[in-house]
Formats: structure tokens, C-alpha cells, sequence
């Protein structure tokens, strides 16, 4: 479903930019950040994935299955025992 609504360019500072109606926020689920391409003469507008989403929860699913554990031996030096905090 397209959905197209004419706007103006206007003045905010020393730059310009456009207001985006709330209808086309809603409908494009865009929150927060944005990042803005030009392609030719068209911007695309989308919003930044969102990346480590649901993170959280898989290391908690990790841990109580006990599927977190290293897979190889820590190798630690001198410097490792004696500068870090564990």
C-alpha cells in the first residue's frame, strides 16, 4: 500500500528539511534515528536497524541450557592475571 502526501521544504536554521506527517511515521513504524540515502533524485528515509535485538533473552536461554560456555581454553598471560579486574 502506497501512501503519498506533498509537503514543503522549509527553513530550520541554516539548514532546510521537511516535516513528516504523523499518518506516515505511524504507517512506516519509524521511532527515532533515521538514516537518509540519495539515490539519483529520490531520498529514502528508513529507519536504523535496531542490531543485538533479542540479544539479551538468547544469552539468557543460552545460560540456563548451559550453552554458554568458551568452546576453547583462555590463554592468559602474565599481563591478563595481573591488569585485569575478573
Amino acid at each position: 500500500m502506497s501512501t503519498t502526501i506533498k509537503t514543503r521544504i522549509i527553513k530550520i536554521g541554516n539548514s532546510q528539511g521537511i516535516r513528516i506527517p504523523k499518518t506516515l511515521l505511524e504507517l512506516s513504524g519509524i521511532q527515532t534515528e533515521v538514516e537518509i540515502e540519495v539515490k539519483g533524485d529520490h531520498l529514502t528515509i528508513r529507519q536504523i536497524p535496531q542490531l543485538r535485538v533479542g540479544w539479551d533473552h538468547t544469552f539468557m536461554s543460552m545460560a540456563e541450557q548451559q550453552d554458554d560456555k568458551l568452546l576453547d581454553e583462555a590463554n592468559l598471560s602474565s599481563w591478563d592475571q595481573v591488569e585485569w579486574e575478573w
